[in-house]
């Protein structure tokens, strides 16, 4: 659908232009798109129908799913300083979600109810950003692993996890598997350039204009400001099937506006925002770490947006030496997951049963 969006605040336009000459050569490159027994505390379970001011925000969302309601929760534990906050549901082999940016949890809710079918999901916002909260110590994404690890194999128990992630939430998962071998079951990496050997720090941010303007400091804070959804509501076509990173002119999105909603909620959070630009300044590190890292050999799914495979595949091959099935999803852009639903679960589904 066409999501639409209000005007642009005054305080944003003037925002702008007072970086415009910092973010100006950023803008002139545009190419490809670039997140035992448990210690975790549930959530409460309320004894009568919860009022709109009952309701934690985290749990807004949801509320009002059904399908939510009768199979998933929200939960939190601490890990090493920070709470963070994760949505579990289902029966049978595991399967960790990551999200990337500017996504949380969230992002994998058009498919999770299929995967719970066959599969315990735990869909987790990752360290300082959705409902996570407190500051990890650093967004790079070995330590980001590391944080994922401890809750899930520490926390909760899971030593055979199938670990999957999306955008810098692909390269979490890779850390996790090139980090924790024994505990990882299986890996999958959707749509993500892997910073490493194939493509150094300096070459990466010049893939896209928002890679290069997201890992400038201060500069995107001061730009965005309380503009986040205007901001996100402007971004999230830009990467979408025929959007314009790809070379194209559309700005159709397909995201919804509570989706949308539910996003600049979290990325409101000043410390939310900040840490998700983080993401992308600590890529000279992620270069480093990659190279670094023991190679993945667990069986790997590789999924990229329609017609992105094979350079995708460039960057990730020499890391990840047991790739099993390597697909790009039809119609779809960097947004798998809602672009094409029913293939990204078919493939997800085979794969993990496999």
């Amino acid at each position: 659908m066409i999501t639409a969006t209000r005007p642009l605040s005054r305080r944003f336009l003037r925002s702008a232009r007072t970086v415009a000459t910092v973010t100006l050569t950023l803008l002139l490159t545009i190419g490809t798109a670039a997140c035992s027994t448990p210690t975790a505390t549930s959530t409460p379970t309320a004894t009568s129908t919860p009022t709109a001011t009952d309701v934690p925000p985290y749990a807004v969302a949801t509320q009002d799913d059904p399908e939510f309601e009768n199979t998933f929760r929200h939960e939190f534990a601490d890990v090493d300083g920070v709470r963070m906050h994760y949505v579990t549901g289902g029966s049978g082999p595991p399967v960790v979600l990551i999200h990337g940016w500017p996504q949380t949890w969230y992002g994998w809710w058009p498919i999770m109810p299929a995967l719970a079918k066959h599969h315990t999901v735990y869909a987790v916002d990752l360290p300082g950003l959705g409902d996570s909260t407190g500051s990890p110590t650093g967004y790079d994404k070995a330590t980001l692993a590391r944080y994922v690890h401890t809750l899930i194999a520490d926390r909760l128990g899971v030593r055979d996890a199938r670990v999957v992630g999306h955008d810098f939430g692909a390269a979490v998962a890779f850390q996790y598997a090139a980090q924790f071998p024994d505990d990882t079951a299986r890996l999958g990496y959707l749509d993500l350039p892997l910073p490493g050997p194939a493509i150094d720090a300096a070459t990466y941010r010049s893939l896209s204009w928002h890679i290069a303007f997201h890992s400038q400091r201060r500069v995107p804070e001061a730009v965005v400001g309380d503009d986040v959804r205007e901001y996100l509501a402007l971004f999230y076509p830009q990467v979408a099937f025929g959007g314009t990173a790809f070379g194209g002119t559309s700005d159709r999105s397909p995201f919804t506006d509570a989706e949308i909603n539910e996003y600049a909620r979290t990325y409101s959070r000043p410390e939310a925002l900040s840490g998700g630009f983080e993401l992308y300044r600590a890529l000279d590190k992620d270069v480093r770490d990659t190279a670094a890292a023991a190679p993945v050999r667990v069986p790997t799914l590789l999924m990229t947006a329609q017609g992105q495979l094979d350079a995708i595949r460039a960057t990730a091959a020499r890391r990840m030496t047991k790739i099993v099935r390597a697909v790009d999803v039809p119609h779809a852009g960097h947004w798998l997951v809602e672009e094409n639903p029913r293939f990204v679960t078919a493939e997800l589904l085979r794969f993990l049963d496999g």
